[in-house]
């Protein structure tokens, strides 16, 4: 499948995996994906991001946002209030945690060392849906962009994130391939 990747998305999946180095991640997870995605510059999908308002002033708080759902476990706040619901408080499960264990305990599985991270299940099907929006749309490479719409379609901490933020899949969508809007090209 990686021969079908743009220059852009290959970029995207390699930043993707330093982001999870830099953050002594295990794994390599969406969230990651969305932060290399926002390093981006000149390509189509930072252009749609620049368009639907993210500029580099506003991609710090996706970061601080992104950083908070990591807090929770990558809890997103839809999964927080379906626990509020069962009489569960998150932010007293997270507070106790880490009085325990230490600040960002939840945050996941850590690694020391530089070694390959592979990619967690949810990041495969990432790749996988990417594969699917880009046939969908009839184009022959997997962009960057096909991977930004990919996350924006798939439920979870980076889509919601997103949407706080003004992109949607139907923004990101119209901006993309849009009725005579302008376009990334």
């Amino acid at each position: 499948m990686f021969e079908r990747f743009t220059k852009d998305a290959r970029a995207v999946v390699e930043g993707a995996v330093a982001q999870a180095e830099r953050l002594g991640d295990g794994k390599v997870e969406e969230p990651h994906v969305l932060l290399a995605l926002l390093e981006r510059e000149g390509s189509r999908g930072s252009f749609a991001l620049a368009s639907l308002g993210l500029s580099a002033g506003r991609r710090a708080g996706v970061v601080r946002a992104l950083a908070e759902a990591r807090r929770r476990g990558g809890l997103s706040r839809a999964d927080a209030d379906a626990l509020s619901g069962l009489g569960i408080d998150l932010s007293q499960i997270v507070f106790r945690v880490e009085e325990a264990h230490g600040q960002g305990a939840l945050g996941g599985v850590r690694r020391r060392g530089s070694g390959r991270r592979p990619f967690s299940r949810g990041a495969k099907e990432l790749l996988a849906d990417s594969l699917r929006v880009a046939l969908g749309h009839r184009d022959r490479h997997i962009g960057d962009e096909h991977l930004l719409l990919a996350l924006a379609s798939r439920p979870g901490v980076p889509a919601e994130v997103l949407a706080d933020h003004g992109v949607s899949l139907e923004s990101l969508t119209r901006v993309l391939y849009g009725d005579g809007e302008a376009k990334a090209s």
